[in-house]
């Protein structure tokens, strides 16, 4: 086996490793097991939240995407921010209702604010369709990254089956708490190997950072403005509003067990703070991609290209560094949405109300789960790749329903909530998969969204005009 082989397999394993060690004591219920006991401090909070966006996509994929579209890519920069901004303001709204509720999932959110199951149950059923193609994904990539190291497509489906078998040990060995000491790892890993990246590599290429982008000017000005077509300025702005909206209202299901873990909202207020500073990190492979463009033949995968250059950028062992920092890109993201998925599943779609029962029925659903995606990533890859599509533009579709349920007082009732999120799910799936050239270059989940707050607008009129009356105010007691 190769240097670079040998550091991809012991990466895998070390990860498992890692995750197996996170485990403290036996979890005694789900929420223990969800949440960590809410305990999570300062440091263990910013790993899990801070690292949410570097998954294998935007390790690889943000490269890929400055190296075909060029400053198209920057999208991705402010809608991180932006999110972190909002939920500054409602992260201490958000956990003190999760302690005082009990909530472990989103679902359980939306059904007690608007005291209604079926609401809850639907909530929860789009959260696992929207997410289930990014788990999906993950460990596509992982197979993705070593089939691209070594050459060997044998060695890419075989470490998606490792991979994937040591999540599902971790991730039902040690819970919330797995994921945690695997992000100290990942994000560590994947920082210094950034800032390696941004070295060498433009160094290698031009000579330098300044010199890769005075290059581009010269030889591909194009790539440094955000021209017509399919990435042009409607693109850029609408999608960086959706990704904004979802992050700050907290469509994503697994969002939530990452920030109802912590131990006060201070933590959570802190980390909001600073987190958007460390975003900033998207710039670095971005800059590789860049980078690319000036070495790399037009038409090449381009979510090869920052591992493509480090193999000729760096010595076997550092590039075999570069590559563990991707791997663990791909498996910690996973690991963290299958928590969430899971906890959807038994808490407000199965409905389990024997605590131990409710246990098993999560547990095994991760292993269901994470089945299904590696056994879609090995034999159709490309089976769910137009959910994809929707897992932005359909869950920030749940955006007007946990703003409003954020509020001490919900001012609306569950029917107009349920028909506008309906209406603006039927909007997003009808202009990604029937008429795709509608509304141009704009992104879908915005004209859902604001459909969704048009109806959502008109049937609260009707109802307060028939003397319905919506949810009430807050309530105490737990959400059981």
């Amino acid at each position: 086996m190769t240097t670079i082989g040998v550091f991809t397999f012991g990466g895998i394993l070390l990860i498992g490793v890692l995750g197996f060690v996170g485990r403290r004591k036996p979890a005694a219920d789900l929420a223990e097991w969800t949440l960590g006991g809410r305990r999570f401090g300062a440091v263990t909070m910013w790993f899990l939240q801070a690292g949410e966006v570097f998954t294998t996509f935007t390790f690889l994929g943000m490269a890929g995407l400055a190296f075909s579209g060029g400053v198209a890519a920057m999208y991705a920069l402010p809608y991180v921010p932006i999110g972190y901004i909002i939920l500054f303001f409602l992260a201490k709204r958000i956990w003190t209702m999760g302690r005082d509720r009990g909530y472990l999932t989103q679902g359980d959110f939306i059904e007690d604010r608007y005291s209604s199951k079926a609401l809850g149950t639907l909530a929860a059923v789009l959260g696992v369709l929207f997410v289930l193609p990014y788990l999906q994904l993950q460990i596509t990539g992982l197979g993705l990254i070593v089939r691209l190291i070594t050459g060997n497509a044998a060695s890419g489906t075989l470490s998606m089956v490792i991979g994937s078998a040591l999540v599902v040990a971790f991730v039902l060995w040690a819970g919330l708490r797995g994921v945690a000491t695997t992000s100290y790892f990942k994000d560590a890993i994947m920082l210094v190997v950034l800032v390696v990246l941004i070295v060498a590599i433009p160094t290698h290429v031009a000579g330098g950072v300044s010199s890769v982008f005075e290059k581009i000017n010269q030889l591909h000005p194009e790539k440094l403005i955000v021209h017509a077509g399919v990435n042009d300025h409607t693109w850029f702005i609408t999608s960086m509003v959706v990704s904004a909206l979802g992050i700050g209202f907290m469509t994503l299901p697994h969002s939530w067990p990452a920030l109802m873990s912590a131990r006060d909202p201070k933590v959570l207020r802190r980390n909001y703070t600073w987190m958007p500073l460390y975003e900033l990190c998207l710039l670095m492979p971005m800059i590789v991609g860049f980078a690319a463009i000036l070495v790399i033949k037009k038409g090449t995968d381009s979510n090869g290209v920052l591992l493509t250059l480090s193999k000729d950028a760096l010595p076997p062992w550092a590039a075999g560094l570069v590559v563990v920092a991707a791997v663990a890109t791909a498996m910690v993201p996973a690991a963290g949405i299958l928590i969430g998925i899971s906890s959807l599943v038994a808490r407000n779609i199965v409905r389990v109300d024997a605590g131990r029962k409710q246990f098993w029925v999560n547990h095994g659903t991760v292993v269901v789960a994470c089945t299904l995606a590696l056994m879609l990533g090995i034999y159709r890859p490309d089976l769910l790749a137009n959910l994809l599509l929707l897992t932005y533009s359909g869950s920030v579709q749940l955006a007007p329903a946990n703003a409003l349920g954020f509020l001490n007082r919900v001012p609306v009732g569950k029917v107009p909530v349920l028909l506008g999120l309906i209406v603006g799910e039927i909007v997003v799936i009808w202009l990604t998969f029937v008429d795709k050239t509608l509304v141009g270059t704009v992104n879908v989940g915005l004209v859902g969204l604001g459909l969704n707050l048009v109806v959502l607008a008109v049937a609260t009129l009707v109802e307060r005009s028939v003397g319905r009356a919506p949810v009430a105010s807050d309530k105490t007691g737990e959400f059981v």
